[in-house]
């Protein structure tokens, strides 16, 4: 990877892409630490400090903390994503998306962008009107009034657009995915503290008189944690990089006095082929009882609610079934949106191809569609476990920081490899030499 973006940087072009980027990154940095008036900014830090491992905690993972500081960009990607998910899932059932998606090519792709672009505007309204009504309600805010709160939820709102204007600025002028790319760097913002934390824990297991019970790491615990991620790196990287390859054949034709056709190749099928949606999305339904207790007074010890509250807590046993039988679930839902078997054997045959063995129509398409069971099984299995292997290590190490641990990791190496890839294509079409010499 240094390696890429060394050779990368000997480019003029793809250096000021590369600086661009950069810019970009360092804009929405300065963004996430301009605080929007009006708001108890730590009175807040230390209502969220309580929901760490709610919905609202993973909100400000992908943030990079400027969720929990009501900065201008609270709100983050959140609405973008959101949208963007929401228009992928009507495009399946409402028959005018799909054909605008489909059928109408690059000027249908720009419909479909600027539908994205309006519901992300719509979103970032709701969405910072539910932020304001939650400090509200808490006594969070220094100004109370309705010109302070209209001030408060167009600026949230603004910041979400303007997020989403910087990610498109990426994607022309810069490297890589616009807003992959904006999501990494707010994870990779928290790397520093995350450091500081465990180095804080080790030391102070070694310099204080502490009891058995008190909530720091061992140095055994802080070993486990670095030996983990590294392994889990290691075991994203390996996954992302594989698939299931089907061999598909063409027959041969002639048209006219030329023969086309003939040749074998392959079709591909990622073990991952739904990203890290069914992780966000499972954790989110997951830690929804987590969040709606937060909101109300905690009941009292030995209690039905308490036993309750307890039982499903984001780091009991419970709650880790159900998280990962979560991701098994929206990653099939996520595989049969993106990839539908049918569709793929009728463009085989009208292609003149085949998978050898099996006939073309409706076997080849049944074919497909048991392999992509099986390859969809594994990649839920992959991400389910790299999702629970911080929450375990998190029990073991007896701390609740590493809960979104998971996500994140997926999220960062995925980026990172995409980026790299799109360098490395970049610098091949610069060094391609061509037939004439």
């Amino acid at each position: 990877m240094l390696k890429t973006i060394r050779n990368a940087w000997k480019l003029p072009d793809l250096r000021k892409k590369i600086i661009f980027t950069g810019l970009i990154i360092l804009i929405y940095r300065i963004g996430n630490a301009v605080p929007v008036p009006g708001i108890d900014a730590a009175m807040l830090s230390s209502y969220f400090s309580s929901l760490e491992n709610t919905v609202l905690g993973l909100y400000n993972a992908m943030s990079g903390g400027a969720f929990a500081s009501a900065t201008i960009f609270a709100l983050s990607i959140q609405p973008y994503i959101n949208s963007s998910i929401i228009i992928q899932l009507l495009t399946v059932a409402i028959p005018a998306l799909e054909r605008m998606q489909k059928e109408e090519g690059e000027v249908g792709k720009k419909k479909m962008e600027r539908i994205t672009r309006y519901t992300t505007i719509g979103l970032g309204l709701l969405m910072g009107w539910a932020y304001y009504m939650l400090i509200s309600r808490n006594n969070l805010l220094s100004e109370t009034g309705v010109w302070p709160a209209l001030v408060i939820i167009l600026t949230f709102a603004a910041g979400s657009t303007f997020i989403m204007w910087l990610g498109e600025q990426i994607n022309e002028f810069g490297i890589g995915n616009g807003i992959s790319i904006i999501l990494l760097a707010s994870i990779v913002s928290r790397l520093p503290n995350t450091i500081s934390s465990l180095y804080t824990n080790t030391r102070n297991y070694f310099l204080s008189d502490l009891p058995e019970t008190a909530t720091v790491f061992s140095p055994w615990g802080t070993a486990l944690i670095i030996i983990g991620i590294l392994a889990i790196i290691v075991f994203i990287v390996f996954i992302s990089d594989s698939e299931r390859r089907l061999p598909v054949s063409y027959a041969k034709r002639v048209v006219g006095r030329k023969m086309y056709g003939g040749q074998s190749t392959h079709l591909p099928m990622k073990l991952n082929m739904s990203g890290v949606m069914p992780v966000i999305f499972a954790q989110s339904i997951a830690s929804l009882p987590a969040t709606a207790a937060a909101f109300f007074p905690a009941p009292a010890e030995g209690t039905f609610w308490h036993g309750f509250l307890k039982a499903i807590d984001t780091k009991s046993i419970l709650y880790i079934i159900i998280y990962f039988l979560l991701i098994i679930g929206f990653s099939y839902f996520y595989a049969s949106i993106q990839f539908n078997p049918i569709e793929v054997a009728n463009n085989l045959r009208k292609n003149g191809g085949f998978i050898p063995g099996f006939r073309p129509g409706r076997p080849t398409s049944d074919f497909i569609k048991k392999v992509l069971n099986k390859v969809t099984m594994f990649g839920a299995i992959y991400l389910g476990i790299v999702a629970i292997m911080p929450i375990l290590a998190g029990k073991l190490v007896n701390t609740s920081n590493l809960a979104i641990g998971g996500t994140s990791l997926i999220i960062v190496v995925g980026v990172a490899l995409e980026t790299v890839k799109q360098l490395e294509n970049q610098m091949l079409m610069r060094h391609y030499k061509g037939f004439l010499e």
